[in-house]
């Protein structure tokens, strides 16, 4: 338990996870450290995915959470905080009121660095991340030889399970937590819909696109600039930047290409496969390029092989995806219009605006990345997955989840 300390004697709230057992293991791992531990459900998948003797249904209106959570970190004690996501009401709130009284609080997300990855941080994530954002801190570490990750054995199965049972169970029971607000449309049979659909273009695309990867690899090489869009619910976005959509992102990006960038470039769009099934923006881009009379020079797929798309870029643009990283591990210059905590100078063209960047960009300087990167996973990062190998700092035995 190296990343969170001794946990003996400690108390410990676990608040939502990730949809599935992975805090349910979590739970039973901290016992055995000695640690007294609490779970706060919301909704009956919470109760699912839950030990049930130290389980605590909050089903009081939104409104009341403030107080509730307060009294409970008083009454109980609480040590220490174990959440996924700082962005989400109940989340937030708590995340604030124990900081608010010195009790740490630890923040699961996906991993910075993909694969084998997943992120636990201390106080926050992403753009409530503490981690330092000056190039000097990061040169002036001294450079370590890392061991390449155990494969984390995720298992996409048991991730799409995971949230079958969880959408399901919540819905059919909603009557138990009839004031539950969920951060996202929180409908089974929508949910059902966009999975099936989502398989269904994915097979489609394998025709339709089959020639892009060659397009961008012969024809566009180091003629386009690369634009990966992040999913339209992200807090990403909704919480860490000024774009209230990602259909702002794009008219922005568009305007500035038909206005400044060179004339014989392109820009290649790339949907999130997360939202295979919800959305896809490319009828609007064309229409938003059309009317800007850079249609020709605009291409928009969704399942092309990312490193490819990266590799032959002239540069990334994006507003704080974790792409963004991966684009300057691979040397493309990368801008972030967001918040992002990689966006330090000398790793993206920090400071630059969009206008400049198309004809002025930077690589990003490889020191740098590599000091950063080793910080970023020694401080943050878990070897691991929340849908398969759970990570050796909580146990040394290779436990699936």
């Amino acid at each position: 338990m190296n990343k969170i300390g001794d946990l003996k004697d400690k108390n410990i709230l676990f608040l939502q996870g990730p949809m599935g057992p992975f805090f349910k293991h979590l739970d039973t791992l901290f016992r055995k450290e000695g640690a007294t531990t609490y779970k706060i459900g919301f909704n009956f998948g919470d109760y699912f995915y839950s030990n049930k003797d130290n389980y605590i249904p909050f089903k009081e209106s939104p409104s009341g959470w403030p107080e509730f959570i307060k009294d409970f970190l008083a009454a109980k004690k609480i040590d220490k905080i174990f959440l996924f996501g700082d962005c989400r009401y109940y989340q937030k709130i708590a995340r604030k009121i124990a900081y608010e009284n010195a009790i740490d609080v630890y923040v699961f997300e996906e991993g910075y660095v993909r694969p084998h990855y997943i992120t636990m941080e201390k106080f926050g994530v992403n753009g409530f991340s503490t981690l330092p954002r000056d190039a000097t801190f990061y040169l002036n570490l001294e450079k370590k030889k890392r061991t390449l990750p155990i494969h984390a054995r995720q298992s996409k199965f048991k991730m799409v399970k995971s949230a079958v049972f969880y959408y399901l169970l919540s819905n059919l029971f909603w009557f138990k937590y009839p004031h539950y607000l969920h951060h996202r449309d929180f409908s089974a049979l929508k949910e059902f819909f966009y999975g099936v659909r989502g398989v269904w273009r994915k097979g489609l695309y394998q025709v339709v696109e089959r020639d892009y990867e060659k397009l961008i690899t012969h024809t566009l090489s180091k003629k386009y600039y690369f634009v990966p869009l992040q999913t339209h619910n992200d807090f990403q976005i909704l919480q860490h930047s000024h774009y209230g959509s990602i259909e702002k992102f794009i008219i922005e990006v568009l305007e500035s290409f038909a206005h400044h960038a060179p004339k014989n470039h392109y820009i290649v769009f790339k949907h999130h496969p997360v939202d295979r099934g919800r959305k896809n923006y490319h009828d609007f881009i064309m229409e938003q390029a059309e009317s800007l009379g850079v249609k020709e020079r605009i291409l928009v797929f969704h399942d092309v092989y990312l490193p490819t798309c990266l590799q032959h870029a002239i540069g990334t643009v994006t507003i704080n995806s974790t792409v963004g990283l991966t684009a300057i591990g691979y040397g493309i210059p990368t801008l972030t219009l967001g918040n992002a905590v990689y966006d330090i100078e000398g790793l993206t063209n920090k400071g630059t605006s969009l206008h400049r960047f198309w004809y002025h960009h930077k690589a990003p300087d490889p020191d740098l990345y590599g000091k950063f990167r080793g910080y970023l996973i020694e401080h943050t990062q878990l070897n691991g997955s929340f849908y398969g190998l759970m990570p050796k700092e909580f146990t040394d035995q290779q436990n699936i989840v």
